[in-house]
């Protein structure tokens, strides 16, 4: 699929929580085209810094190309100074999508990690069409990390939730959740995105409990090409761009550092 590169609009740019902030971009050529998994690549800056683009897991893409970020690094803290009417230099859509559940599923686990929730409220969109059991477990580093998800539970998603610090939900990592969650390894598959850690601990729970699944990878990225291989990651396979070859991988795949 053929991606776009051109100046848009920001329709709102809303602060959720303490942490975390949703952009809405007005770009009709792109949003039609987006499937759950992909990422567009943003120019925050007009000038040399930053000199890069910055990747971002598409949020939603219904009537805006919504992203989720967290203001952390010079990009996304101009990000987060932009308003209504602003433009914005966006190219995508970018990278391998998921993939559908395997025939006979019945179950859908979502697992996210802090800003690794990106790419799941457009996953439910399309799943709660299926009539799958749908279920997010989500791990914050503090209750500033966690947001009302009013549009998962809008869509039928179960939401669990759990912080380091106690502070929301469950005391400790997502892992602490699993076992509030019936899996059955002939009916439930995964879809997982977070820091390595998380999804190396998911990725082992999978293996121990036969499930299948699928990974959202994050690296940082300069072209989002997959020509400069500044985001390769290691696989069963040998090295693959998360770009270009993922970022979506076969859980069982990757090998977490």
């Amino acid at each position: 699929m053929a991606s776009i590169q051109d100046i848009f609009k920001i329709a709102s740019n809303d602060k959720l929580c303490p942490r975390f902030y949703r952009m809405q971009i007005d770009a009709p050529s792109i949003v039609k085209k987006i499937l759950p998994g992909q990422f567009i690549h943003i120019r925050v800056s007009q000038g040399l810094e930053p000199f890069f683009r910055r990747p971002f897991s598409v949020y939603r893409a219904q009537k805006y190309v919504e992203i989720f970020y967290e203001p952390v690094g010079p990009g996304t803290k101009l990000m987060a100074k932009m308003n209504k009417g602003d433009t914005i230099d966006v190219l995508g859509p970018l990278g391998q999508p998921f993939a559908l559940p395997p025939k006979g599923t019945k179950q859908v686990v979502m697992i996210a990690g802090g800003i690794g929730i990106a790419p799941f409220l457009i996953l439910s969109d399309c799943l709660k069409k299926k009539k799958y059991d749908l279920i997010l477990l989500y791990g914050g580093r503090t209750g500033g990390h966690v947001y009302p998800m009013k549009e998962f539970k809008d869509n039928g998603v179960k939401v669990l939730v759990a912080t380091d610090d106690g502070s929301k939900g469950t005391k400790g990592r997502v892992i602490q959740l699993f076992s509030k969650v019936k899996m059955d390894p002939g009916t439930t598959f995964l879809y997982t995105c977070g820091p390595n850690p998380m999804m190396a601990a998911v990725q082992h729970f999978a293996g121990e409990h036969h499930l299948r699944g699928q990974a959202a990878c994050e690296e940082v990225m300069a072209c989002a090409l997959g020509a400069c291989l500044g985001c390769s990651i290691k696989t069963k396979s040998g090295y693959k761009t998360v770009c270009y070859d993922g970022p979506v991988f076969d859980l069982q795949e990757v090998i977490f550092h």
